[in-house]
Formats: structure tokens, sequence, C-alpha cells
């Protein structure tokens, strides 16, 4: 992906896919050229497969649950969510029917639909364009969810998705379309990375010796610039060194990548983009704490948004997102 925006990685990932298999289908609002989808995303697309990409109407549930029909009749089916907050439109389809299905007929039955979303604030859209709605999807039986980050190749994560079977949502944070896509090494004076082995495994950011690490930060890929800016804070006013784990898959989460990490630091703290109660970071929490202890030296600390809407206004946006400071003073107070 080097050189190329995390937006451009995508839009080769989805033609790659719809390329490699022509009962591959791409279904969603304004998504045909020239427009392309509000986010570019799917540019090109329609042009060059006008038979595997459909337009839709305005009917988020309506798209999911011809998508899931399009799957159980044996397609690959990629849907595009205009903006995360209208997947709670869909939330019937993607869990009360696409998630049942692969167990509920006596017999696995593979349905091979992920709807991708755009969701986050940090571009002015206001309350309803902007919030991040995982937390609603967390524990369903057989629906996995994983998250775009500028270190993992959307093709690899999105045919992953789709080769095993059960149907999954993946979440675009929209800062990170512009964003230029991470490579192997070095990433500036501070910062090296270290790429995952598989499409859904763990990116690993760091700025030392593992094995001197303070602080471990885990989170999704759209928090981890946020992150990597926090930790640079820790060590030029705490001398404290911050190691970053990035997964792709958020749940079922696998905890066995990042164990050695979380039991070698003073801190482990693992941030979210949406509000708290009841969401990915208290989850990854309890798997932490049950799987390590003895050896946790202090409870996991957990980051979260603010429980409000958010706002329009970029100054007002600020106070409720997750941000740097938040998280630097998160692990501080957690080390006095």
């Amino acid at each position: 992906m080097a050189g190329e925006r995390v937006v451009e990685a995508l839009n080769r990932g989805l033609h790659d896919l719809l390329g490699r298999d022509p009962g591959t289908l791409l279904l969603g609002e304004d998504v045909l050229d020239p427009y392309g989808g509000a986010f570019r995303a799917t540019k090109g697309l329609s042009t060059r497969f006008p038979d595997q990409v459909l337009s839709t109407p305005i009917s988020e549930n309506g798209i999911v649950g011809v998508a899931n029909g399009l799957a159980l009749a044996g397609h690959r089916v990629l849907v595009e969510v205009m903006f995360g907050d209208f997947l709670l439109l869909a939330f019937d389809q993607i869990v009360n029917f696409a998630a049942k299905s692969v167990s509920m007929y006596g017999r696995r039955v593979p349905l091979r639909t992920v709807v991708r979303c755009p969701v986050g604030g940090g571009r002015g859209y206001g309350p309803t364009h902007s919030q991040n709605p995982q937390k609603h999807l967390i524990g369903v039986p057989h629906l996995a969810l994983a998250e775009m980050s500028a270190f993992h190749d959307p093709r690899h994560v999105l045919a992953d998705l789709l080769d095993r079977g059960d149907p999954a949502v993946f979440f675009e944070d929209k800062i990170l379309y512009t964003q230029p896509a991470r490579g192997e090494g070095r990433i500036d004076q501070l910062w090296a990375a270290e790429l995952p082995a598989g499409p859904l495994g763990p990116a690993v950011l760091t700025m030392g010796r593992p094995e001197s690490t303070d602080c471990l930060i885990i989170c999704p890929g759209g928090v981890a610039d946020r992150a990597m800016r926090a930790g640079a804070e820790l060590l030029l006013r705490h001398e404290l060194e911050t190691q970053i784990i990035v997964p792709s898959r958020l749940w079922p989460f696998d905890a066995k990548p990042v164990l050695d990490a979380a039991g070698r630091a003073a801190v482990v703290c693992v941030v979210e983009d949406g509000p708290a109660g009841g969401g990915w970071g208290a989850a990854v929490a309890h798997e932490l704490h049950t799987a390590l202890w003895g050896q946790l030296s202090r409870p996991v600390v957990t980051v979260a948004a603010e429980p409000e809407v958010i706002p329009a206004a970029p100054h007002l946006e600020e106070t409720v997102r997750v941000g740097p400071a938040k998280i630097v003073t998160a692990v501080w107070e957690a080390t006095r």
C-alpha cells in the first residue's frame, strides 16, 4: 500500500475482489460512476464491472436484506452504507437474519455478506453523521466486526472476511480516507511499524524496545494516529515509553497476540472511539483481566468518548471525541 492514501488502497481492494470473482457483488446508494460513493471508495467499479455494482434506493434495511438473499443464493456481497449512523436502520437484517442464518437451519450455511460503513467524527458532520455504533453489535453470535486501518491492506481484510462465511461489518473511520497507507518499518523519528502476519492480525507500533514498554495502548485503526500522538506526549512529558497494538478484527477479539505485551507493560490502556458502557473497550479489558489475572500490576484502563451526541462545531466536537490529551491523562493517572 506504500504511496497510496487509505481510500485508494480500499478502492484498489474492491477492484481486486470484484475482478477475481464475477459472483462478487457490491450494493449501495450512489455507488455508481461518476459519483463513486460519498467518499469515492467505489470510484471506477461500475464502469469496469457494470453487472456487479448495483445502485439501490435509500433503504438500509432493504439493501442489507437484498444482500443477504443474494448471499444465501451463493454470491459474495459487499454492501456500502453511506454513514455508520444509518447502520442501525439495518439492525434487523444484520442481527436477526444474517448472523442467525449461519447456524439456525440445522447445518452451517455460509453467508458471505460484508457491510462497509464510514464512522467517526472529525469532519464536522454533526450528531447524525459522526457516531461509531460498534458497541451495539459486540457479542452477536456469528457476526464479525473489523475496522480499517492504515496498517492493514483492505483487500486482504475484506477477502478474509468474505472467505470465512460469517456475515461481517467493516468500519471505516472517515479521517483515515485521506491519510497515507503505512508500510513496514520506520514511520517517523519516533515510531516504527510491524505489520500483521495475517489479514486480521494486529499491527504493532513501537518507539523503543518492546521489553521496556511502560504503557501498552490497544486501539482500532481510526484511533491509532491519536494514540501515536498521545504516546509521543507521554514520552516527552513523563518519560514513559509506549507500544501500540492495532487489531483489524475487533470482534470476536483474539487476545492471544497481545498477552505477552500486556503482561510486560506497567499500564494497559484500551481506547475506543464511541462512548463507554457495554462497548469494545470494556469487552477487551475483561478478556485481558481474565487471561492475565495475577500478572497485571493494575486494572486495565479504558478510554472512550464522552456520553454526548457529537456536535458539528469543530471546537465542541473535540470536547466529545477521544483525543490525545484524554489518553495521556488516563495513562498518567494510572501510573500514580
